[in-house]
């Protein structure tokens, strides 16, 4: 594996690479849903590179930019063991060099869910997306599925702004327990760890409703939220029942695909997680 830090590295290494080239961008502290990402970029491309930048431009004043963990020599050897053909480790003088005034604002599907509790947040994710979409020029980028409305607002970014690359959505990976994997995890004490298993436990209780006939998005809501209340110290900051696609609330009964979407306090963590109800197919890959 190589690894690579500016744009003229990057640009000779793809002078020396064949394409199709999969892209797997990541903020680092590597873990298993990462590594499901670069599976299945290897399943469908000749070259797999890996972004690792913690983008300070997509975190709030008073959230944890500092003390995001970096654990770069071992992410090394794990992507090297996983046997990635590139690693992108850019400074933020790389991604963002002197000047630079440029950002993305996305649109409606960036302003709901978490929108308003992380103003500017997804216009940081935008900016850095599409910048290392045009550095890496994929034909495929891999997404998970956790955090559902940053891969709608992305999906928005590449068809609003013609991307020319395909990207592709790969579903959640969970611990055993069920619990969505992230690198905040590590953030959660041994109670807490435990506390958060409610989350998934209330996102079951809608997939059990709906799969049983509950087609009222109100209902929904309330379902899911007394789930989540029994556990609590979870301050649940939103739940949500929205098209999966706008995130826009349902009205009336559900007939198209539906995400069911909570975000919650838990001491010092913020943790968010979400299920799909009906048929996504069509939203897991996305081209022009």
């Amino acid at each position: 594996m190589q690894v690579v830090h500016t744009r003229a590295e990057l640009l000779a290494w793809h002078e020396a690479h064949p394409a199709p080239l999969g892209f797997v961008p990541t903020m680092g502290n590597l873990h298993a849903g990462h590594l499901a990402l670069v599976t299945a970029a290897q399943a469908e491309n000749a070259q797999v590179a890996v972004s690792i930048f913690v983008n300070p431009t997509q975190f709030g004043p008073n959230e944890d930019f500092s003390a995001y963990p970096r654990t770069l020599d071992s992410d090394i050897a794990v992507l090297e063991a996983a046997g990635c053909d590139l690693l992108l480790a850019p400074t933020a003088a790389t991604m963002y060099p002197a000047g630079t005034d440029t950002r993305i604002v996305p649109g409606a599907v960036g302003e709901s869910l978490c929108g308003p509790f992380r103003p500017g947040h997804f216009s940081g994710v935008a900016t850095v997306v599409a910048t290392l979409w045009h550095l890496v020029q994929p034909q495929r980028a891999y997404f998970g599925t956790k955090d559902w409305q940053q891969c709608m607002v992305l999906r928005r970014l590449l068809l609003d702004l013609a991307f020319p690359l395909e990207m592709v959505l790969v579903p959640t990976k969970r611990e055993a327990d069920g619990l969505a994997m992230s690198s905040r995890n590590q953030y959660l004490s041994a109670a807490e760890r435990s506390q958060a298993l409610q989350i998934h436990r209330a996102l079951t209780a809608a997939v059990g409703a709906f799969q049983d006939g509950e087609r009222h998005p109100a209902t929904l809501q309330r379902l899911t939220l007394e789930v989540l209340s029994r556990e609590a110290d979870l301050k649940p900051q939103y739940v949500a029942v929205v098209d999966a696609e706008t995130l826009q609330p349902i009205t009336g009964s559900i007939g198209s695909p539906t995400t069911v979407a909570i975000a919650a306090h838990l001491g010092k963590t913020r943790l968010i997680d979400n299920c799909v109800l009906g048929d996504v197919t069509p939203l897991l890959r996305t081209c022009l």
